[in-house]
């Protein structure tokens, strides 16, 4: 090996784990921010504990509705699919995630696009119906209604720009481990002095680097925990609330949950995972029908439940130091084969 090789395996682990994902959702959002000038009004006598200005609607929000639901769609599926890399600079993505996420974005951009050609086909008409409603509302004001109409009018893009204010970009990165700090022979001690430098900030990139993978690994096994709980929590609720026992609806969401926990246990977490294996094994294999006609089985679903929102809920409080060191040993295998 070569002794200025700087090796860390956590991150040789997470490199082979999975991807980072970036995803950026832009569209016009049909607001104008007016300011007291834009009334006629003296800013010095606007008191802004009377009077807020903001953003105003320039055209109806549910022209816009389509670009909000595929944003928030999008967002809510890559957060179910990943986690927050590194104090959030993008999303990890396990590598079992990584076909389905990019399916369901692919759906998403389809979705965008058709809404943005539907949007720009008919702007220019929306602009002059908006512009209409404005005039009606500006002969309501005094001297100041010529400079709110102007203010407004020249706050829509040009027709010819506006595809320009729409783009729904994903980007992938795969994450790379810095392979050697070059310690090159000097010949003076100016030049000594500024490899030290170099490889003393190296050191502490490293150090600080793997700190953060730490808590990082950490927050991510904490988070599958404390969604095993919640869920755990949520189906007893639900029985308890139902008078028909449990739906099947109930038991293909615990059995998708733990298919889903499975592609996203990119640490290794084997105790959670072995409990939802048996949980799954055990309490998992008869229909809503058989559990509603049998209650010692039905009991026995309840029981199971309570013990794995206990189970998860003592995880959650534990130290996760085993589940980084195995995850470590992982990424020293994997640097030692590479």
């Amino acid at each position: 090996m070569n002794p200025n090789t700087i090796t860390n395996p956590l991150l040789d682990a997470v490199c082979q784990r999975g991807v980072l994902i970036s995803t950026s959702i832009r569209f016009w959002r049909g607001c104008k921010r007016l300011t007291p000038e834009d009334l006629g009004l003296d800013p010095s006598q606007v008191s802004d504990r009377l009077i807020q200005l903001g953003h105003k609607r320039l055209i109806p929000r549910e022209a816009l509705s389509d670009f909000a639901l595929v944003e928030s769609r999008a967002h809510a599926m890559v957060e179910g699919s990943s986690f927050p890399f590194l104090g959030g600079i993008a999303r990890f993505v396990p590598n079992p995630k990584l076909g389905e996420i990019t399916r369901n974005l692919g759906k998403l951009q389809e979705e965008f696009q058709e809404a943005t050609e539907r949007f720009v086909e008919g702007y220019s008409l929306m602009r002059d119906r908006a512009m209409i409603e404005w005039r009606e509302a500006a002969r309501h004001m005094n001297g100041s209604a010529e400079r709110l109409l102007a203010t407004i009018e020249q706050s829509f893009p040009p027709s010819g720009t506006i595809t320009k204010r729409f783009a729904f970009d994903v980007q992938m990165f795969q994450i790379a481990a810095p392979e050697h700090i070059r310690l090159e022979v000097t010949n003076g001690i100016t030049e000594f002095e500024a490899v030290a430098d170099r490889r003393r900030i190296a050191e502490e990139a490293t150090q600080r680097l793997q700190t953060n993978l730490d808590g990082f690994i950490r927050d991510s096994v904490a988070s599958l925990r404390q969604e095993t709980a919640r869920l755990a929590g949520d189906v007893l609720a639900t029985i308890d609330e139902s008078k028909n026992g449990v739906h099947q609806r109930t038991l293909n969401r615990l059995a998708s949950f733990i298919e889903s926990f499975r592609a996203l246990n990119f640490a290794g977490d084997q105790q959670l995972e072995g409990t939802l294996d048996r949980f799954r094994r055990e309490l998992l294999n008869r229909s809503a029908e058989e559990y509603r006609n049998d209650p010692g089985a039905m009991a026995s679903l309840t029981e199971g439940l309570n013990r794995l929102r206990e189970n998860a809920v003592d995880l959650v409080r534990s130290d996760t130091r085993d589940v980084i060191a195995r995850f470590g040993q992982t990424g020293r295998r994997l640097a030692a084969v590479g």
